[in-house]
């Protein structure tokens, strides 16, 4: 896979940095190509550097194990455990200790902490509510049979989702780097599980994952134009794929461009929920209530209905663990983390039960069903003339949701690169612009593969199906570690139960829908986990590399303006 790093822990092959002023290059040694091309990368930003050098707190870089000092010269072992530990404390005044100093501005390349509490908030609100709150009441009504546990559901859903987070909270402030599932893997298991799941994450979870909020934004998009047809294939594939492109810009341009959208889009989201909520709270006003009565008539039996149709709500309430990918780049992480899930899921979760009532107030639970576009119904009933709103809103809704999907999944595959367990090229970072450029182009690739080829409800069930193997094995990671770390900083620490209750769960939702209604699908989901082991053997493990990787690296390299970070170096 040509990573800087087999699994079986022989030293990697390094990249090169950004030489300081006063840092000594010929003391670092590196391959000729490679090291002339850095050296090309950077002569752009290296005069910016050298200019802020005098207004840097920090007299050395930090590297993780040692730093170099002021004059240039490495200092490691012992005084460079405790250079590293003084420089924590000068470098970030009042904040984390347990983040380790940032990266400091003359220094070698390094993903920058951007995101603070309301962008935190935002990222994980704004990818939450995307189409499936807009799409997903359907066929949550259809598996359920019923008003009544479909609500409960919904509820069910967001109670686990919160569960879930809380116990990301944990992992994510013992383990600040980013990656989410794929750190706490590495933490609890080894490279092999991690390695699987950043293989079935980056080639399937992830795009799958964009593809339907990109298919979700597309269908509306176009409906707001075709009045007396339904919108053709083609056309809305085509709009998906240019809502890709344009999303990957924003993504590969900057990363506060990236975030101020996710904000803004977050908000007008939230707009258009509280339009919906107070339409359907007038209706019940008027005395529109007969929907609410007799609610569990009908409600279905089947263990493995209930199971598909949790797939169903979680779907909807997907995004929950997102800002742990990108705990690298979050303001002090073990505060602002915890606290943007306690905020952000228990809002979407009021807003999905106060959404679903306002349907009910308008709609008959027939009704709901036989609708393709439900939002698009409500609102053709109760906005008169100002209709347009409920189709402007999900297209705002899923654009946003997709733009926050690309900024996590970009950030996974740039943590899985710099581990050796996919590309080099993938965890290299734009010298100007501090972007996952690669990884995020990667990722926008596969998903316009699975827009032209693919259907948005064979992509839920197999999302769903497979995602929630990997959640209940980070349920997993947590309960061994407290076992194998239980002196491991946790500045933020859930009841040991929570994991243990979402891990059954996740159980009950991996073996249930196998059971009751056996499809080949879900062979096909298995299979493809253990197919990675087919690369992992080979590539990984033994660390074997093509000759010709070295070339499409540099190639690449130059390309796209992109470079190794400060990370691959330790």
């Amino acid at each position: 896979m040509n990573g800087p790093m087999g699994a079986h822990g022989s030293q990697p092959v390094r990249g090169y940095s950004c030489p300081r002023s006063q840092y000594e290059c010929s003391s670092r040694p590196r391959r000729t190509m490679r090291g002339k091309i850095w050296d090309l990368l950077c002569s752009s930003s290296r005069s910016t550097k050298e200019n802020n050098v005098s207004n840097n707190k920090d007299a050395g870089a930090h590297w993780r194990g040692g730093i170099a000092n002021g004059n240039g010269h490495a200092v490691g072992g012992a005084a460079g455990e405790e250079a590293d530990a003084a420089l924590s404390e000068v470098a970030v005044p009042g904040g984390d200790k347990l983040e380790g100093a940032d990266a400091v501005e003359d220094d070698a390349l390094h993903l920058k902490r951007r995101v603070g509490l309301f962008s935190g908030v935002a990222l994980i609100v704004g990818t939450m509510i995307g189409s499936g709150i807009f799409v997903s009441p359907s066929g949550l009504l259809i598996r359920t049979g019923s008003v009544g546990l479909s609500f409960i559901i919904w509820v069910a859903c967001g109670v686990l989702s919160l569960l879930g987070a809380l116990a990301y909270a944990e992992l994510g402030t013992m383990n600040t780097s980013s990656g989410a599932e794929y750190a706490y893997f590495m933490d609890a298991f080894g490279p092999m599980p991690a390695y699987l799941f950043s293989w079935v994450s980056t080639l399937v979870l992830k795009p799958s994952q964009l593809a339907i909020i990109c298919l979700s934004f597309a269908k509306y998009a176009v409906e707001a134009f075709v009045y007396e047809c339904e919108p053709p294939d083609s056309v809305v594939k085509l709009v998906a794929v240019l809502s890709i492109a344009v999303i990957l810009f924003i993504n590969c341009y900057s990363v506060n461009l990236a975030t101020g959208v996710q904000n803004v889009f977050t908000a007008a989201k939230l707009v258009a929920i509280l339009i919906v909520i107070c339409g359907g709270a007038y209706k019940l006003a008027d005395g529109n209530t007969q929907h609410l009565e007799n609610v569990f008539k009908g409600t279905t039996g089947s263990l493995g209905d209930i199971a598909t149709a949790f797939y169903t709500g979680l779907w909807a309430y997907d995004g929950w663990n997102n800002l742990n990918y990108v705990t690298e780049e979050i303001k002090n992480p073990s505060v602002n983390l915890p606290r943007s899930i306690i905020i952000g899921i228990p809002l979407v979760t009021l807003c999905y039960a106060l959404i679903n009532i306002s349907y009910l107030a308008v709609m008959s639970p027939v009704e709901m069903v036989e609708s393709e576009a439900v939002a698009v119904t409500f609102g053709n009933r109760i906005l008169g003339v100002m209709a347009w709103l409920m189709p402007l809103s999900v297209t705002v809704s899923t654009f946003g949701s997709a733009n926050g999907t690309l900024f996590a999944a970009g950030r996974l595959c740039f943590a899985a690169s710099r581990e050796g367990h996919l590309l080099d090229i993938l965890s290299y970072v734009h010298v100007r612009r501090y972007t996952p450029a690669p990884g995020l182009i990667f990722h926008s690739l596969i998903a316009v593969a699975m827009v032209t080829s693919g259907s948005i409800d064979s992509l839920i069930d197999f999302f769903s199906f497979t995602a929630w193997i990997f959640y209940g094995g980070s349920m997993l990671a947590l309960i061994v570690m407290r076992y194998t770390k239980p002196n491991a900083p946790r500045p933020y620490k859930v009841p040991l139960i929570i994991p243990v209750v979402v891990l059954v769960i996740s159980v009950y939702l991996i073996v249930a829908p196998i059971i009751d209604k056996p499809q080949i699908e879900y062979l096909y989901a298995a299979l493809f986990i253990v197919a990675g082991l087919i690369f992992y053997i080979p590539f990984v493990h033994y660390a074997i590399v093509p000759s010709f990787m070295d070339s499409v690296t540099v190639f690449l390299q130059m390309l796209l303006e992109v470079a190794p970070t400060q990370s691959m170096f330790d």
